[in-house]
């Protein structure tokens, strides 16, 4: 009688418990996530002034043209493929990761100083780009989607002569779209890309 009354208890514990941490908690921390930090909670999704969804803040794109900000580089094209090529499945699954890749990996140093003048440091020293760390290297993820203030500063030049804007115009806006550390501690400022290609295109010439 005992065994049969503390195995109801412990059945009845047991589903009760799971109540609570499967379905209550879960319901709960949805809705306060939906209240309380909507953007966030919805995958912190950026729309372009059409109202057009274009990305998130929280995973890169690549940007290559002179007109924009480039990212910085990518071992995973940013999770990017051809929907006709996919075989790997990336535009269902996304990918993620570094190369790790180390600095006397030849594959490393092709990339980077490339032949004939085709890799990421002598393209971006042609285009008058000084090189930072963030622009030739990749991240640990591949999908990161800030880059350095400097890192944007040094592109300044090209997107300037591109659009035909003015230097102090660009300085401005990427004051205004670079993110602080977390709490004035943590981490280190970095400038969102998306977010920055997107103020540039409605950013009109000065004088």
């Amino acid at each position: 009688m005992s065994f049969a009354r503390d195995a109801g208890r412990a059945v009845r514990s047991t589903l009760l418990l799971w109540v609570i941490t499967a379905i209550i908690y879960p319901l709960l921390m949805i809705a306060f996530g939906q209240i309380a930090f909507p953007f966030q909670a919805n995958g912190s999704l950026i729309k372009n002034a059409q109202n057009q969804i274009v990305g998130s803040a929280l995973i890169g794109q690549p940007f290559t043209s002179d007109r924009y900000f480039n990212s910085r580089p990518s071992t995973t094209s940013y999770s990017t493929a051809d929907p006709k090529k996919d075989e790997a499945g990336v535009l269902k699954t996304g990918v993620s990761g570094a190369s790790n890749l180390a600095p006397s990996n030849p594959a490393l140093r092709d990339r980077i100083l490339g032949k004939n003048d085709e890799g990421d440091l002598p393209r971006l020293k042609k285009a008058g780009v000084q090189p930072t760390a963030d622009l030739v290297y990749t991240s640990a993820s591949s999908l990161d989607p800030h880059i350095t203030p400097e890192g944007a500063k040094a592109q300044i030049a090209r997107v300037a002569s591109s659009r035909q804007l003015q230097p102090n115009q660009l300085e401005t806006l990427i004051s205004q779209n670079t993110d602080n550390r977390f709490l004035g501690i943590f981490g280190e400022p970095g400038v969102n890309v998306l977010k920055l290609n997107l103020a540039l295109d409605r950013l009109k010439p000065g004088i």
